[in-house]
C-alpha cells in the first residue's frame, strides 16, 4: 500500500489507517477473533498506522488494540487521544498525564507514537471546548511535557470546531499532527466551495495544516456511514452518528450522498463508498485517512479501493459539478 510523510514527524504512513472508534464497532464491541483478524489483514494489505482513544468504548478500544498487538507483535505506529472534561479545566497538564498513563496501561505499552488533544476549539473555551490561547498557554506545554519524557514521539490535535481558530493552531505550527474532517458531503478542507454550501467551511485546512509541516489525517471519510449511499447499519456500528462539520443530521447526509449515485452510474467508481475514499486520497496534501470498521469485510472493500488509486481527473471534475448542486440548500 502506499506510504505518505506524515509531516514533518519523519514517518511514513499508509494511506489508509485502521480506525478503532465505536462508530464501527469492531475494536470497541466485537469478538476477540475478530479484531485478530482484521489487524492481521490489515497488516497484510501494509496498513501501519492505528488509531485509538481513551474514550472509544470508555477504554475497550485501548484494551482490544493493545492485547491484539501484543500478539502479533508487529512493527506498527500507534495513535492515542485525550479529551479534557471541563471538571479538569484548571488542572489541564494533570489531567492530559493521567489519561496517557491510563492509555498506556490499556495498550501494554511504555509510550505512544502520536498523542492527540480531543477537545473541540472554540471562542472562550466554555463547557468541553477549549480556546486558541489554552491550546497554546496550557494544553502544549502539557504535551511537549509528555513528549520530552518519552510517554509519545509526536503531538497532535483533532481540528474540529471554529474554522478561524482552526487555522491560527495550523498557522502556528506548534502541533506535528492534525485530524481533519474531509470527505465527498465536505471537502472544503481541501477545496474552495462556493457561498451557500450546505456543511462548515474549513476553508483549507488541510492544505495550510500540510504547508505549516503539519501530518494530516482524513477522518470521517465515509461520513460516519451516511457515504455508503445505505441506511442499513451493522450491529456492531452506533446506531445513530451525528454527523461532523457536514448536514444537519444523519438523515441529511445520507440523502446528499444517494445524490452522488451517478458517480457509480457513469463508471467513475464501483460503490458509494469507494468513491469516497478514492476521492480523499486524491487529495496530495493528505497524508492517510482513517477508516472505520465493523468487521473484516469493510476492511477488504476499504484496501480494495484504496489499491485502485484516486479518483481520475475526470472523476474529481463529475464529483464538483455533482457537489455544487447543493449550493444554497439548507444545512
Amino acid at each position: 500500500m502506499e506510504k505518505r510523510k506524515l509531516g514533518k514527524t519523519g514517518l511514513e504512513v499508509s494511506v489508509l489507517s485502521f480506525g478503532c472508534g465505536a462508530v464501527g464497532g469492531l475494536m470497541t464491541r466485537g469478538e476477540p477473533g475478530d479484531q485478530e483478524r482484521a489487524v492481521a489483514r490489515a497488516l497484510e494489505f501494509g496498513i501501519n498506522y492505528f488509531d485509538t482513544a481513551a474514550l472509544y468504548g470508555n477504554g475497550a478500544s485501548e484494551t482490544n488494540l493493545g492485547r491484539v498487538l501484543a500478539k502479533l507483535k508487529p512493527a506498527v505506529i500507534v495513535a492515542t487521544k485525550v479529551r479534557v472534561a471541563p471538571a479538569d479545566r484548571g488542572r489541564i497538564g494533570a489531567a492530559v498525564a493521567a489519561s496517557l498513563e491510563a492509555s498506556l496501561k490499556r495498550l501494554g505499552r511504555d509510550s505512544v507514537d502520536i498523542f492527540h488533544f480531543h477537545n473541540t476549539l472554540a471562542e472562550g473555551g466554555a463547557g468541553e471546548t477549549i480556546g486558541h490561547d489554552a491550546m497554546l498557554n496550557e494544553v502544549l506545554p502539557a504535551f511537549e511535557r509528555l513528549r520530552k519524557d518519552g510517554k509519545t514521539r509526536h503531538i497532535g490535535i483533532t481540528a474540529l470546531g471554529d474554522t478561524q481558530l482552526l487555522l491560527r493552531l495550523a498557522d502556528a505550527g506548534a502541533f506535528e499532527s492534525a485530524q481533519i474532517c474531509f470527505n465527498a458531503l465536505n471537502p472544503t478542507a481541501g477545496q474552495t466551495l462556493p457561498a451557500g454550501y450546505p456543511a462548515q467551511d474549513y476553508q483549507g485546512l488541510m492544505q495550510r495544516a500540510h504547508t505549516a509541516g503539519m501530518g494530516t489525517i482524513g477522518i470521517r471519510v465515509l461520513a460516519g456511514g451516511a457515504l455508503s449511499g445505505s441506511p442499513w447499519r451493522h450491529p456492531l456500528a452506533m446506531p445513530e452518528v451525528p454527523p461532523i462539520g457536514s448536514g444537519a443530521d444523519y438523515q441529511a447526509d445520507l440523502a446528499r450522498a444517494q445524490r452522488l449515485e451517478p458517480m457509480i452510474r457513469e463508471g467513475h467508481a464501483a460503490s458509494l463508498s469507494e468513491m469516497a475514499l478514492r476521492f480523499a486520497i486524491a487529495n496530495p496534501a493528505l497524508s492517510t485517512t482513517l477508516v472505520g470498521l465493523a468487521n473484516l469485510e469493510q476492511l477488504e472493500a476499504a484496501a480494495s479501493a484504496v489499491e485502485k488509486g484516486p479518483l481520475s481527473s475526470a472523476a474529481l471534475a463529475r464529483l464538483a459539478e455533482l457537489q455544487l448542486g447543493f449550493v444554497g440548500e439548507a444545512r
